[in-house]
């Protein structure tokens, strides 16, 4: 009974990265709780010892990354698609949006919107406190920390994995990001590491999230309704949290995360709008285009500046606490990125993870920041200022009391900060499945659930030993052994994308035109097969026996020269495969596919609203062109001239 129980379960997890994690999260958090003292002494230590000695590996490397993101997306590589060369996205545009924002940071625009700027104003790096420039500097400061750079972070490793992934075929897990540098050697201990690694770091990251998130919700319940400011119930809010998370994971990613982040996108955009029309309206325009002009004409010295001759150490309580959390989080939010956009080519995925949000969240920042300085400098309530000083959490709910209906704003704010927290808590449970289970999505509901209880246990645990700045601090010292599998990944990625363009050019090269058929003057016919319609039922015929036949006398010629092939059966049709060793094997299949009746042929097709075609699909995905009805021989002549083509594309790497 336990040996088939076990077998059950080691076909949907690895458990290698399943048990192992588990250990590690159980470990960490049974030390925390009997030497919390000694955990965050050790922790702060060594993310001082960052900040002092490495800041400069922090900000280079989100220099290279940002740079090498907006290369990829205006190069030559900016037209492959992450999947087949046949895919289509599986999410519209603005669902893939709303998705990938919730999990994004959506939940860090509800608790600095308001509170960073204050801060910056209040305490400038350089500018004086309480003068035009240092309200000027605040902003650019917060555009600086929440703009490209964040987003460039995610965008490359959800770039990676969906590359590696949906073009290649391997685990959307992070082993699969190493796999241009270590090869097969993703599927042993190695691999294991990496995975076990962003497991642990996800837990941790959305757990910490999770205790100083019902922070800023049980302090919104304070202003409404007079609850208590206290640890039972804040506990309170992180078990309500996680049961919701639990029901939204239980329903699936099309359903429960992609209803959840469509919601909120829209309450957070009416939040936006009544801000906006009922603050300083003109200002905040102005204001807006003034700050992205200041933003984009100090991005390069921004990004590489570390204070080195100010001797300041403003830089490691915000830039670098910044970079650090950004690349923490960028297995869980990357990976789940990834899973959502199969199917985009690289510069429309690029343009769409980083631009898109970052335009948002950089207006966000504009009518929140900006109104809260105008409360403070023009109205002079000095109330919100202070408050942010003594707890940044009710920094939003002590800026909307200003407003008309601000009973109703903060009731609409707490909602969006629940449904974020809901959205983070489930999406990160479905990335650790993942991650634990070889990539896979089909997984059982209890494991999937198990993540997600686990996430709320260590966030709870933590919150009641006060532990969460220790564990804060422990992710952000992660992020630096990350950051070097990352710029590695980089390296990879550019290099597999170098074999992509190279096949790609391959496939250029002009050979002998294909015959249609064997009677070339039999142009009628050429012209009767081009504007038919064929039915499911003749493209199945013609794909078992002609180009099966096709198939199998190109085979016996590969026999005689003594090179392997075979053919397979698939559902959609069949495939030819032209074995090559270590260097990549041909594949040819021809494919029944389905498509919408022409205009010009409807009315002769009432009956039937659709019609088959017979494709051609290589190792790269589906060529959109049709062989239904070619003779024989015209369909061998196509087979070789596209390996004419793959031999001169193996010929191009070996150089």
């Amino acid at each position: 009974m336990y040996e088939c129980l076990m077998k059950k379960i080691n076909t949907t997890i690895n458990p290698s990265v399943f048990f192992t994690s588990t250990l590690i999260i159980v470990s960490l958090l049974v030390i925390s709780i009997y030497s919390p003292q000694v955990v965050n002494k050790f922790f702060s230590s060594a993310q001082e010892s960052i900040t002092t000695n490495g800041s400069w590996f922090y900000v280079l490397t989100v220099g290279i990354i940002l740079g090498f993101v907006i290369y990829l997306s205006m190069s030559r590589f900016g037209s492959i698609k992450l999947g087949p060369d046949h895919a289509t996205p599986d999410y519209k545009l603005s669902t893939w949006i709303s998705m990938l924002f919730a999990a994004g940071m959506g939940i860090g625009l509800m608790f600095f919107g308001v509170a960073e700027p204050i801060m910056h104003y209040l305490s400038p790096p350089t500018a004086d406190k309480g003068s035009l420039e240092a309200i000027k500097e605040a902003m650019k400061i917060t555009f600086f920390h929440w703009g490209l750079h964040a987003w460039a972070i995610y965008a490359i490793v959800a770039l990676i994995l969906a590359y590696f992934c949906y073009r290649h075929q391997l685990p959307l897990t992070l082993r699969s990001a190493l796999h241009p540098i270590i090869g097969d050697r993703i599927y042993g201990w190695p691999g294991h590491l990496v995975d076990i690694f962003a497991v642990v770091g996800t837990v941790f990251g959305v757990a910490t999230s999770l205790g100083l998130g019902a922070t800023q919700v049980n302090a919104g319940l304070n202003y409404l309704f007079s609850i208590d400011i206290s640890q039972s119930n804040q506990l309170v809010i992180m078990l309500v949290i996680t049961a919701m998370a639990s029901i939204s994971v239980a329903t699936g990613l099309d359903k429960g995360i992609k209803i959840l982040s469509e919601i909120n996108m829209l309450l957070a955009i009416a939040l936006l709008l009544f801000i906006f029309i009922l603050g300083p309206t003109v200002f905040l325009l102005k204001a807006y285009v003034q700050n992205i002009g200041g933003y984009l004409s100090d991005i390069v010295s921004n990004t590489f500046n570390l204070f080195a001759y100010e001797k300041k150490n403003w830089i490691g309580g915000w830039t670098i606490f910044y970079w650090g959390w950004w690349l923490a989080w960028a297995p869980f939010v990357g990976l789940f990125i990834a899973r959502i956009s199969k199917g985009r080519t690289i510069r429309e995925f690029v343009f769409g993870v980083m631009i898109v949000p970052t335009a948002f969240t950089l207006l966000w920042m504009t009518i929140f920041g900006n109104a809260a300085i105008y409360q403070v400098v023009e109205l002079g309530i000095d109330k919100l200022a202070v408050m942010i000083n003594q707890n940044s959490a009710v920094g939003l709910f002590v800026f909307l009391e200003s407003f008309p209906w601000s009973s109703a704003l903060t009731a609409l704010s707490l909602l969006m900060i629940v449904i974020f927290f809901v959205t983070s808590c489930d999406s990160g449970a479905m990335v650790i499945d993942m991650l634990c289970s070889n990539g896979r999505s089909d997984t059982p509901l209890w494991q999937r659930l198990f993540w997600a209880i686990c996430v709320g246990v260590v966030a709870g645990v933590l919150t009641l030993i006060g532990g969460l700045d220790a564990l804060q601090t422990m992710t952000i010292a992660s992020a630096l052994p990350f950051s070097i599998v990352l710029l590695l990944a980089c390296f990879g990625l550019i290099k597999a994308l170098r074999i992509e363009s190279a096949k790609r050019d391959s496939l250029q090269i002009n050979t002998v035109p294909t015959n249609y058929n064997d009677d070339a003057d039999n142009w009628q016919e050429k012209l009767d097969n081009i504007l038919a319609t064929p039915n499911k039922k003749n493209v199945d015929i013609f794909i078992k026996t002609r180009v099966n036949k096709a198939f199998e006398k190109i085979i016996e010629q590969y026999q005689v020269n003594d090179i392997k092939a075979e053919i397979s059966t698939v559902a959609t049709g069949i495939v030819l495969t032209v074995f090559h060793g270590d260097e990549q094997d041909f594949i040819y299949g021809v494919h029944k596919k389905q498509h919408t009746q022409p205009d010009f042929n409807a009315e002769e097709n009432n009956d039937n609203e659709s019609y088959y075609r017979a494709e051609v699909h290589l190792s790269e995905g589906g060529q959109d062109y049709d062989i239904m009805d070619w003779s024989e021989t015209a369909v061998i002549n196509d087979i070789i001239d596209q390996y004419q083509k793959h031999m001169h594309f193996l010929h191009l790497l070996r150089e």
